[in-house]
């Protein structure tokens, strides 16, 4: 192996694909970043068996060939390296030559032959634009169980309804829903992506103003873009059916301005208790919408809302916080909170934008 490239791009590359390295005592071959000089590019890989991401950049190779060094002593290595300049990669001796104006660097060269493949994907693809795709994840992922004991709510559900790309995430107390609608989309199938593997997914494609193809087959999907490759394990299992506790009807509504509320959640977090719990009271006939937290170690806060009330009066619990982390998928100005009763679920969306649904279960006193 020798080649040349600029020092930024193979620094991207190698950031985008160190945080995937894997640290598995069993396979400490995955805690390396393998390398693949061939044709007019250099290939930047890592996996950790349960996802995997190839990064392709444009490089001048001298000579072919296939090198595995370790991604966090590589990463550390190029976060410190001036990215103005030309660097050279080669191969000497079985070790990794790395040379730039100022620095010769030697790194120890494991056996690639160790290294695992990344799963070609083939199968039904449908290809979207990535922010709308982000978009997606990013309105609904916080609202699922990050532990691993009920995988099917500890990923993220994406399916197919009419001309929307659904997507869905719960814990159990709490529910986000958002439609996307995609021009032309068929054939895509009912998918879990473990929360994870999705973190990692925003992480990577979140700044690419382009097209995404998406690829499934049984056990697999993959996205990829102009020059990332990024393969996910899906979740064999169902996602329970959450349309039957979404409520039908609401007895009590009210608008009022997003940043009011958010501003008023922010307060009461100050005096919340241990389990963020806040206090909804409503009388839609006395026009009186407050919102009451209480510390008995710090004190306590009522903080009345100017809002349009309807429908019957009501108290009930909430976790401040679960409320407070739904505000930044709610593009409108103006939100609408639902409930059919008290200690009912409270149900939040955008007033002019019935894409985003979110379903909070209330807190017993």
């Amino acid at each position: 192996m020798k080649l040349n490239c600029t020092t930024e791009k193979i620094k991207n590359a190698i950031s985008i694909t160190e945080r995937v390295t894997g640290k598995n005592l069993t396979l400490p071959i995955l805690s390396s970043i393998l390398l693949i000089a061939s044709g007019k590019s250099l290939k930047i890989r890592a996996t950790n068996l349960s996802i995997g991401v190839e990064v392709e950049i444009p490089a001048t190779i001298e000579k072919e060939g296939v090198a595995a060094v370790s991604g966090d002593i590589l990463n550390n290595l190029f976060t410190n390296i001036n990215t103005n300049q030309e660097i050279n990669i080669s191969l000497e001796n079985d070790n990794l030559l790395i040379q730039t104006k100022n620095n010769k660097i030697i790194l120890k060269n494991f056996s690639p032959d160790d290294f695992p493949t990344i799963p070609i994907v083939k199968g039904e693809s449908i290809t979207i634009p990535s922010n709308k795709f982000i978009d997606g994840i990013k309105s609904v992922y916080y609202a699922s169980a990050i532990s691993d004991i009920k995988p099917e709510i500890g990923s993220i559900y994406i399916y197919q309804e009419n001309d929307n790309l659904v997507f869905v995430a719960t814990d159990s107390f709490r529910l986000a829903e958002k439609k996307i609608k995609i021009k032309n989309i068929e054939n895509f199938p009912a998918i879990l992506i473990p929360f994870k593997n999705i973190v990692e997914i925003l992480r990577i494609f979140s700044d690419i103003n382009d097209d995404i193809k998406i690829c499934f087959s049984k056990n697999q999907i993959s996205f990829s873009s102009k020059n990332i490759y990024f393969t996910s394990r899906v979740i064999d299992g169902i996602f329970p059916d959450y349309k039957q506790i979404i409520p039908k009807n609401h007895t009590t509504e009210i608008i009022i301005l997003k940043q009011d509320l958010l501003n008023s959640l922010k307060m009461s977090n100050v005096f919340s208790d241990k389990f963020n719990q806040i206090t909804f009271q409503i009388q839609p006939k006395e026009k009186l919408f407050e919102l009451k937290s209480k510390n008995n170690d710090i004190g306590e806060n009522t903080t009345k809302l100017d809002a349009s009330l309807s429908g019957v009066s009501i108290v009930a619990n909430f976790n401040q916080k679960y409320l407070l982390d739904c505000i930044q998928s709610i593009k409108e100005d103006s939100i609408v909170l639902q409930m059919v009763g008290d200690n009912k679920p409270l149900v939040v969306s955008g007033l002019s934008n019935q894409s985003f649904m979110y379903l909070i279960m209330p807190m017993n006193r």
